[in-house]
């Protein structure tokens, strides 16, 4: 069974820690060979514009534009739906390989035969 990680972060600069170790879990498990989705919610779907992670700062922390690019090299990001509009963010306005999509779509990763799922 092929195991995978769908990881939700909620967090962007308002809880910089948090959102940054959402980040640095995702690109580990990447590295380490883990299929990996990694979903933008709340203040985190900023950093799924250009530019947004590279002013993105914390001490002795990995850069978020490289642990980001991490993922979309060899994983998924998806910002939310709602949050997206909420910000009045359309797919035309993010990085490029980030796609917009709901709450069924990451239900559907979530329960899938090998899937954890974590929320930061």
């Amino acid at each position: 069974m092929t195991r995978s990680l769908v990881i939700k972060v909620t967090a962007g600069a308002d809880s910089p820690e948090r959102c940054n170790q959402a980040f640095t879990v995702a690109a580990a498990a990447v590295a380490s060979g883990v299929e990996v989705s990694l979903w933008l919610t709340g203040e985190s779907a900023w950093f799924a514009l250009p530019g947004r992670a590279e002013d993105f700062e914390l001490p002795h922390a990995a850069p978020l534009q490289d642990l980001l690019a991490a993922v979309l090299a060899a994983g998924r990001v998806t910002v939310c739906t709602q949050c997206a509009a909420r910000r009045d963010l359309g797919q035309e306005d993010l990085i490029e390989g980030v796609r917009i999509a709901g709450a069924a779509a990451f239900v559907e990763e979530s329960i899938r035969d090998g899937a954890q799922a974590l929320v930061y």
